[in-house]
């Protein structure tokens, strides 16, 4: 699995929904993921410490800050560039598995508290966000 995590202003993705301040979070998931890995990779962003005092640094989570999540599936982060200029996807998880752990992820921000919008899993979407730093972090 792989997330990739924006500090945003805002963000939105069409169809699906919009957040205000928080963070936008690209998830990929492969072949081989489980819900174990999907909670603490929530856990783990909840957690992440991307958000300013008020000394300027970043000393505080998503959790101390209040903000939303918007979660967008994205497969294409699964890519196998290794041969050639055809990204490959054979690595990331077939639809009917990667769903089920899309929305685990998507629940897990939930019980930790985190006020949660989606995107539409498997749908071609128009995804905008006004990058708050910018702030881009990738986690596997």
């Amino acid at each position: 699995m792989k997330a990739v995590v924006q500090r945003v202003a805002r963000a939105s993705s069409n169809p699906g929904g919009s957040i205000g301040p928080g963070v936008l979070i690209l998830l990929g998931v492969a072949e081989g993921d489980d819900e174990p890995g999907i909670v603490r990779l929530a856990e783990k962003v909840a957690r992440l410490r991307i958000f300013e005092n008020d000394e300027g640094k970043f000393d505080r989570s998503l959790l101390d800050t209040g903000g939303a999540a918007l979660v967008v599936s994205q497969f294409t982060l699964i890519a196998d560039t290794a041969k050639g200029n055809r990204p490959s996807f054979s690595h990331a998880a077939r639809p009917d598995a990667a769903e089920p752990l899309y929305e685990r992820f998507c629940q897990a921000l939930r019980t930790l508290g985190v006020t949660v919008e989606a995107g539409v899993f498997g749908a071609r979407m128009a995804v905008e966000l006004v990058n708050d730093g910018p702030v881009t972090i990738v986690l596997d």
